[in-house]
């Protein structure tokens, strides 16, 4: 699950120095080149004093002329460094931010199920795009303009005392007027933020929900309804926007205000100390330059204030998925199984199993389970609804732990084992289907990437799904589009079956494999599961007894606990509840 818990001001944006660490070169680049910019900048006022002081009180034109150069080439060395400072700083951005996203996505790729129970998926999706494009606005961009503004602002400071430190001296006892403003009205500021994302990450998860369930919508007639709804959540999240807008707003008139005041004040300071003959009319034109670039320079820190909270609360999003610890995770020196010989099967025990799904801790779905499977040995799984069936599958997958018990492979507890080196041993074949955006050879070769052309089409002929992928329009090579839409249920289950059959594990799961087939491609997919039992291990979770009725045992489930075991025949005999099912067609 998310924290949302409130993190301490701008600590977060710490959690971007590391990834510094690796571009040091473009890092000293554009510090050198920002360094030059702001140098050549701060030489302006110094050449505009001499012109006014020099030129025009000596009235000599040589003089004027080559002030007025040195003007030319100060400002032709800021425009080229500014221009090269902002591209480093800039690909250091788009860099960094890029590096962020990939780790972000890769710590969500080794999350537990369990994450996920808690948290929408649209939510995930919104930290990764719009929390990420705040922070990449703040490092690709803001972060060069704020640096900029920051070096300015230092020396303009020390030309400031330089020129005059009386008046410089004033200015000092301004600053704190502007600054107090700034840290009052950037905390809310922040706050704001984090409101406004995570109302944005509301309507998204509300919309990505929606569109796919979108046959569901429409076949309901809930158009009006989710349109209604998702019109509101964004509603919440365009007022949560013009709150955070309004304290922006607050923000920038108020540091516009205190720093052109301070310098209108400093202003009339000025031009009474140049009356009293105190200070020439050269060196108040140097300071007022020199003031108006600290100005600046505080008015753009003061907008960029307001970008760092908000990119700020999105990086504590992102953070938040970044450290998020999976519950299911490899054990410090996991233990290595010894290969498994092709045709052996995996064995499997679970011992003395009790589990409740995390999200619903007072519903156990097993109960003090125990069954043996032998390697090799083909075993069915029937039962009521919620007896717990899928449940044992996901365990196997270790996508939950049990709370007590044990559940070995091959005499081993999964919980010593590299969970992607156990995942590698099965397959599984879902009731709900998932087919990739890519084509029919991307999607059989999902779990086996490498795999050649000869394979996958030998895979797909045993799921006879070689039969109808020939007759598309470009065949293997033909795009399937978004979840598989331009496919049928019986031909999204085949390429299943086939990507299943691919990766010849010594275990196979098959979960309502067969459920959405015709009577003949069941017919024919049952085959190919006929003869996928002899090299492996094989679970079924069916409720057609044509599915089942070849397995070697039947386990019988009712409320997380073995109820029966046998053949069909066996178990019609001796277990009223398996004869009560058959009888309702439920096994038919």
């Amino acid at each position: 699950m998310i924290d949302n818990r409130k993190k301490g001001e701008l600590r977060s944006l710490n959690a971007l120095l590391p990834l510094f660490r690796p571009y040091r070169v473009p890092l000293v680049f554009a510090s050198v080149f920002l360094m030059i910019s702001a140098a050549a900048t701060l030489v302006l006022p110094v050449a505009v004093r001499q012109v006014i002081d020099q030129g025009f009180g000596a009235n000599d034109p040589t003089g004027i002329d080559r002030w007025f150069w040195l003007l030319f080439a100060a400002a032709a060395v800021m425009a080229a460094a500014g221009g090269l400072r902002y591209y480093f700083v800039s690909w250091l951005g788009q860099r960094l931010v890029t590096d962020l996203r990939g780790k972000v996505y890769a710590n969500v790729m080794r999350l537990s199920p369990v994450f996920f129970e808690s948290t929408k998926t649209g939510e995930v999706l919104s930290r990764l795009n719009t929390d990420t494009t705040l922070v990449e606005s703040l490092v690709g961009s803001n972060v060069s303009f704020a640096l900029r503004n920051s070096v300015m602002l230092l020396g303009a400071a020390i030309m400031l005392m330089v020129t005059s430190p009386r008046l410089a001296a004033m200015m000092l006892v301004l600053i704190p007027l502007i600054i107090v403003p700034i840290k009052v009205i950037g905390t809310r500021v922040r706050r704001l933020s984090r409101i406004g994302q995570d109302k944005i990450a509301e309507f998204t998860a509300l919309g990505t929900e929606t569109v796919n369930a979108m046959p569901t919508v429409q076949a309901m007639v809930q158009e009006q309804r989710e349109s209604e709804r998702f019109a509101a959540a964004a509603e919440q999240a365009f007022i949560a926007s013009r709150n955070r807008i309004r304290a922006d707003v607050v923000m920038i008139v108020t540091v516009i205000m205190l720093s052109f005041g301070g310098i209108v004040f400093i202003l009339w300071l000025g031009a009474h100390a140049v009356l009293d003959g105190g200070m020439s009319g050269g060196e108040l034109g140097q300071f007022v330059l020199y003031a108006l670039i600290a100005a600046a320079a505080v008015g753009g820190l003061g907008e960029m204030w307001g970008s760092v909270q908000r990119a700020a609360g999105a990086l504590e999003r992102l953070l938040e998925l970044l450290h998020a610890k999976p519950q299911i995770a490899a054990p410090e020196k996991p233990v290595k199984l010894p290969a498994v010989a092709h045709g052996k099967g995996l064995g499997i025990c679970f011992d003395q199993v009790s589990f409740a799904y995390p999200a619903r801790p007072e519903l156990p779905v097993l109960n003090d389970l125990s069954f043996t499977i032998n390697p090799g040995e083909s075993v069915a799984l029937v039962g009521p609804s919620g007896a717990g069936k899928t449940t044992i599958l996901q365990m196997l997958m270790r996508f939950y732990d049990p709370q007590q018990g044990r559940v070995l492979v091959n005499g081993t507890d999964i919980r010593e084992l590299d969970p992607q080196d156990l995942r590698r041993m099965l397959a599984l074949v879902p009731q709900d289907t998932v087919i990739f955006s890519g084509d029919v050879n991307d999607n059989i070769s999902y779990g086996q990437p490498a795999a050649e052309q000869q394979q996958i089409q030998a895979a797909a002929g045993q799921a006879h799904a070689d039969e109808f992928v020939q007759q598309l329009q470009d065949g293997y090579a033909t795009y399937l589009g978004e979840r598989g839409q331009r496919l049928s249920g019986g031909q999204r289950q085949r390429i299943a079956i086939a990507r299943a059959v691919l990766l010849d594990p010594p275990l196979l799961l098959l979960d309502e494999a067969t459920s959405n087939l015709d009577a003949e491609s069941e017919r024919r997919v049952q085959q190919a599961i006929d003869a996928l039992r002899i090299d492996r291990s094989m679970i079924i979770i069916a409720h057609r007894l044509a599915t089942i009725r070849k397995a070697d045992r039947i386990l019988l489930l009712d409320k997380g606990q073995l109820q029966a075991e046998g053949t069909h025949a066996e178990l019609l005999e001796k277990s009223e509840l398996y004869a009560h099912l058959a009888s309702l067609q439920f096994l038919s």
